[in-house]
């Protein structure tokens, strides 16, 4: 299940809302092809988190596996912007803020991501 191909992977929660709106920004504003976005809950989603070594039953971040390896938190969040041409000047001054700090935001942010945007009972991304 190695990603050895030039897309990107995102693991994603495909059952949030957040998450469904945030993968639909990236369809919409990245560049066609770089990314493969699987939600965790299918088995390719699976495979992947068994992989490299992630939990199965519940995803707490969004996980960028890259030619680099996985990321996580802000700094995969971040990577993932970088990616976007029209983006990575936001992502390279969002660096800046020191790591702690960006992971605060994100894990209060991930703690209440189903409270404050809902959650689906299936993913609501068309990828067509």
């Amino acid at each position: 299940m190695e990603n050895l191909g030039a897309k990107s992977t995102i693991i994603f929660d495909g059952e949030c809302n957040l998450c469904n709106g945030v993968v639909g920004w990236l369809l919409k504003f990245a560049p066609k092809d770089i990314f493969e976005f699987v939600p965790f809950q299918s088995p390719k989603g699976q495979g992947f988190l068994k992989q490299y070594n992630y939990p199965l039953e519940r995803l707490e971040t969004v996980i960028l596996i890259d030619e680099n390896g996985s990321h996580t938190h802000s700094d995969g969040f971040l990577k993932i912007v970088s990616k976007i041409p029209r983006w990575r000047l936001v992502a390279a001054l969002l660096a800046f803020v020191p790591r702690m700090i960006r992971d605060a935001i994100y894990n209060l942010a991930s703690r209440n991501r189903v409270k404050w945007f809902g959650q689906s009972k299936s993913c609501t991304i068309n990828f067509r």
